[in-house]
């Protein structure tokens, strides 16, 4: 028998399908990463993203297909990491918009959907690259529109909305040259792929569980995610105790909800507040000392519902005693003492995140080329350094959009300087100045990035040829500015030669940022190699902690 009519609750078990087959792939697409680094996370990055989409449509009760899709679209924007997770967030969210209204979707509501999330994720991408998951997102949603003129079977229909996906994504190697020089197709485009395999897999009965073969990427990225938060302050030191979570279902017969109302009389309760509503629900996260007040409040507008309290301080001193690893470093300012300025900060690395601390940061976030924070990590900082103006360095091209997308949901009046590595972010803080203007310090913040090289020696997970440099698995690579320049077997070697290409005569300054796995002997070698080649260059050198990249060197 034909479905021509797709209910929310359906609707649901796909979203949740899809998530879980794109969770079980998660690693198959982190390989398909373009450079042979070992920080591939496109598929860690979309998988999470995902993921929290799901978790969100899992807690609802109604049948109504344009809520699921109103609440899909809020779980991703929050979820959002990386510019492949964000990209993912913007499609759904347009496909969202298009069938809000809808109780029930036929196959034309399914198609202009995907082409309205289509429109929307191409707006958001300031410059679309073709052979990206925006190609194959565009191709699906195309053929779609086409395919829901004569064909009403949602089943015969997905099926060739997939094996269009799928011919587009087999096509990205011809769109863009890396891809078809390293062999590989297109990895966001991939994971979009197992998405919409999950969609369709759900619409024949074919559910799709968590793989049980082990931890599933999920689980074991968000082990490393939240594994001692605030390791550097004592359990006495949490201001707001109680991490608070709730869901209030609005009812008639209760006071009228208003969103921003209800944001500004939570807000007095405690710190790290998060407000997401729609006409039937609001969720609610807030720390607090007084989570009881908190939910008396709630109950104002309704029933209390998916009720989490947890005890924030035991939960710190448990963490203290499994490991000293650092997640998000904060110098607390008195919600008292609301500052003008405020600077959140993204860091890979204890060493680099007190570098940053030293120099002006407010707020660290741990994260970058092995975990790249959500737009509600980089929110929920804003929200905790209790300041007027923002400006958000984001320190990695892959967290730029999240980056954006949480300054465009905050209250506070933020800005984005796209710093893409970590040079760039501390040159960029380093020209920070308190008594002129937010806009003046982005344009001035934005010209410092361009006045400081990136250099990057870290090892190839595969063997490969990237601009006719033929890397062998194993082999150390020098990265200058985002591109692959030298490579060699011994990690000195690499390095003496990319700093033979970063250095020329108006050079003046090289910071050294040595890693987890870096040798003293080899920090000597490379002092003295700059000494011996270029007698007038200030060296600086810092314990970064960073790990997989066993030196990062500025060159100013």
């Amino acid at each position: 028998m034909a479905l021509t009519q797709l209910d929310g609750k359906k609707f649901a078990k796909m979203i949740i399908n899809g998530a879980n087959h794109l969770s079980n792939n998660a690693k198959i697409v982190d390989a398909l990463n373009v450079f042979p680094v070992p920080d591939g996370d496109t598929g860690t990055n979309m998988n999470l993203s995902m993921t929290s989409g799901s978790k969100e449509v899992q807690n609802l009760s109604t049948n109504h297909a344009g809520k699921v899709g109103a609440s899909l679209a809020k779980g991703l924007l929050m979820g959002a990491r990386g510019n492949s997770g964000v990209i993912l967030s913007q499609l759904f969210r347009g496909f969202s918009k298009a069938i809000e209204t809808k109780e029930t979707l036929t196959v034309e509501d399914f198609a202009e959907g995907l082409q309205h999330g289509v429109n929307t994720a191409y707006k958001a991408v300031m410059k679309p690259v073709e052979g990206t998951i925006l190609t194959v997102a565009k191709d699906a949603a195309k053929k779609a529109v086409t395919i829901a003129q004569a064909e009403q079977d949602f089943v015969l229909f997905l099926e060739e909305v997939l094996k269009e996906a799928k011919q587009a994504l087999n096509r990205t190697p011809d769109l863009l040259p890396v891809l078809k020089e390293v062999g590989v197709v297109d990895s966001g485009g991939q994971g979009l792929v197992y998405v919409y395999e999950g969609f369709l897999a759900e619409l024949k009965g074919e559910g799709i569980s968590l793989s049980t073969s082990g931890p599933s990427m999920t689980d074991m990225v968000n082990a490393e995610h939240h594994k001692n938060v605030q390791s550097h302050m004592s359990s006495e030191d949490i201001e707001f105790g109680y991490c608070t979570e709730f869901m209030v279902r609005f009812e008639d017969e209760k006071k009228p909800f208003n969103e921003e109302n209800f944001r500004e009389d939570l807000s007095s309760y405690g710190d790290s507040l998060l407000v997401i509503s729609d006409d039937e629900i609001a969720k609610v996260h807030i720390h607090s000392e007084e989570p009881g007040q908190v939910l008396s409040y709630g109950q104002q507008y309704g029933s209390l519902i998916k009720m989490k309290i947890e005890n924030m301080r035991e939960q710190h001193a448990e963490l203290l005693l499994d490991d000293q690893d650092t997640h998000i470093q904060k110098q607390p300012v008195s919600p008292a003492e609301k500052e003008k300025f405020g600077i959140v900060t993204v860091a890979m690395g204890e060493g680099i995140a007190e570098l940053f601390k030293s120099i002006g940061a407010h707020y660290v976030i741990e994260g970058g080329q092995t975990m790249n924070p959500s737009t509600e990590d980089i929110v929920a900082a804003v929200k905790n350094v209790n300041a007027e103006n923002i400006i958000i360095l984001p320190n990695n091209g892959n967290i730029v959009m999240a980056a954006e997308q949480a300054a465009s949901v905050v209250e506070e009046n933020a800005v984005v300087v796209p710093s893409k590595t970590v040079p760039q972010g501390m040159s960029a803080l380093l020209s920070f100045n308190p008594v002129v203007s937010i806009d003046d310090n982005k344009s001035s913040m934005e010209s410092a990035l361009q006045h400081v090289k990136t250099g990057q020696i870290t090892y190839a997970v595969r063997d490969t040829n990237i601009d006719g440099i033929d890397i062998n698995k194993d082999d150390y690579m020098g990265i200058f500015d985002g591109k692959i320049v030298t490579t060699a077997k011994e990690r000195i070697e690499t390095a003496k030669q990319l700093l033979s290409d970063m250095i020329d005569e108006d050079s003046e300054i090289v910071t050294i940022l040595f890693g987890q796995s870096a040798e003293k002997s080899e920090i000597d070698a490379i002092v003295s190699f700059i000494n011996d080649q270029y007698e007038d260059i200030e060296i600086e050198i810092h314990d970064g902690k960073q790990p997989l990249y066993s030196y990062i060197f500025a060159v100013e």
